[in-house]
């Protein structure tokens, strides 16, 4: 078993050992530690709308429910009942009315998780079962916490509060939810599920990786962009254009956008414009949401065009258009994306219809640039089985002093995400793990 001193030997500032995206070892302490101990995405509020609706998923490799109780309260338990650890839902999204029931024996639960019923009870009487762990019922996270519609939860019941956690990086999610004139998103139907054969921390990266769009997608985009160039650059252009257009930026569009980044890990592309910055204005919107917040403030929250916000460990959203991927490590070298929209509440559904496509052609199985990035995530993972070199580097731009405990902005092809990221994987990779 790695000790402390190992795992944080493993990111030298430069560099990151290849055992970190290879390793069976290092996955399983990934489990076992760091998505333990940070707060993780589990879902949305809109997902679990009403009493006794639930909604399953996992944090790291742990099966939990995401349900709303009697109380209105949303609920995060463990997806597994305290008397065999038959998982209690199968079922992706439902109702399960009053109470949870084990398909096994029939032991029921309220939906906050507490014991209600257990068939034939008086065979545990005078056997000590009321002072047993499973007499409590389905086991609660560590802790939840619902910012704004997105519910976080610690599996650990001790560790970093929500808010020194996620500090000023929350600023992302309130300019997406600040852009509905409601103040409210909705969960806009199931996502796009896509496998990918690699290390999650893969896809992690490459969302604040400024310098492979150009080179990635010139297959794609760049096709596309030489067809319209071709046909003459007719106008108005399509929003298939709009979207797909921009990944053909030069560097100096992507050095000149910057990148920020806040400690624990998380980050965003997009401090000055974007890829999402030339969209078109959507007839009405502008007016809605200067009824409701004075035109002012809707000109500030328009102009905000971040690009892509990583929350360390696993999630990037996009506030301009609605969206939001999770990236669940299913193993080593195994990863399943989630890609979930949402609709601005009280603004015009064209908006929607846009996310939709963005989604469509960007992060869909059978999207026009995903298949860029996946090409380039597996060719890695099959790279770095070689022994040619034991280190991958992340190097770019960095200078000696970097301070990852400070908020920075600097050059928008920085690696300094990338590393800022590494730092925090050592933090609570090791924060409960003993050292030799």
């Amino acid at each position: 078993m790695r000790t402390a001193s190992e795992i944080t030997a493993m990111f030298t500032g430069p560099q990151v050992h290849r055992d970190v995206y290879t390793s069976p070892e290092i996955y399983r302490l990934e489990m076992e530690h760091l998505f333990a101990n940070t707060w993780v995405f589990v879902g949305h509020e809109s997902q679990t709308p009403n009493k006794g609706d639930y909604f399953t998923t996992q944090i790291g490799d742990q099966p939990v429910i995401q349900v709303r109780h009697s109380d209105g309260e949303i609920y995060v338990l463990f997806n597994r009942c305290p008397h065999k650890g038959t998982k209690i839902a199968i079922d992706r999204v439902g109702n399960t009315g009053k109470f949870f029931r084990c398909p096994y024996h029939a032991w029921s639960f309220k939906t906050n998780g507490c014991l209600l019923a257990i068939p034939l009870k008086k065979g545990y009487e005078d056997t000590g079962f009321s002072e047993s762990e499973s007499a409590k019922g389905m086991t609660p996270v560590g802790a939840v916490r619902n910012y704004r519609g997105f519910v976080f939860a610690r599996l650990a019941p001790e560790g970093i509060g929500f808010e020194d956690y996620f500090g000023d990086s929350l600023s992302s999610i309130d300019n997406m939810v600040d852009r509905s004139p409601e103040g409210r998103l909705e969960i806009a139907g199931p996502p796009l599920r896509y496998m990918h054969k690699c290390n999650w921390k893969m896809l992690v990266e490459n969302q604040t990786d400024t310098c492979h769009p150009m080179v990635a997608h010139e297959s794609s985009a760049g096709t596309a962009v030489n067809i319209w160039e071709e046909m003459g650059n007719p106008e108005p252009r399509p929003p298939a254009m709009e979207i797909i257009a921009p990944f053909m930026s030069p560097y100096e569009f992507f050095e000149k956008m910057g990148i920020r980044t806040w400690p624990n890990g998380h980050g965003h592309t997009g401090v000055h414009h974007s890829i999402h910055s030339d969209y078109s204005a959507i007839p009405g919107y502008f007016d809605a949401l200067s009824e409701a917040y004075g035109e002012e403030r809707a000109k500030s929250i328009l102009d905000e065009n971040r690009h892509n916000t990583v929350y360390f460990p696993n999630i990037m959203i996009k506030g301009p258009i609605q969206q939001l991927r999770n990236f669940i490590p299913l193993g080593p070298d195994k990863t399943l994306v989630e890609s979930y929209i949402y609709r601005l509440v009280g603004a015009p559904d064209q908006l929607l219809a846009r996310t939709a496509m963005y989604n469509r052609m960007i992060n869909a199985p059978t999207s026009i640039v995903g298949h860029d990035d996946l090409e380039m995530y597996e060719r890695a993972q099959e790279g770095l089985m070689s022994n040619g070199m034991e280190w991958v580097n992340v190097q770019r731009l960095r200078t000696e002093a970097e301070d990852f405990s400070q908020e920075a902005v600097e050059n928008g092809t920085t690696e300094r995400q990338m590393r800022n990221q590494f730092d925090a994987w050592v933090k609570f990779m090791t924060v409960s793990m003993e050292d030799a």
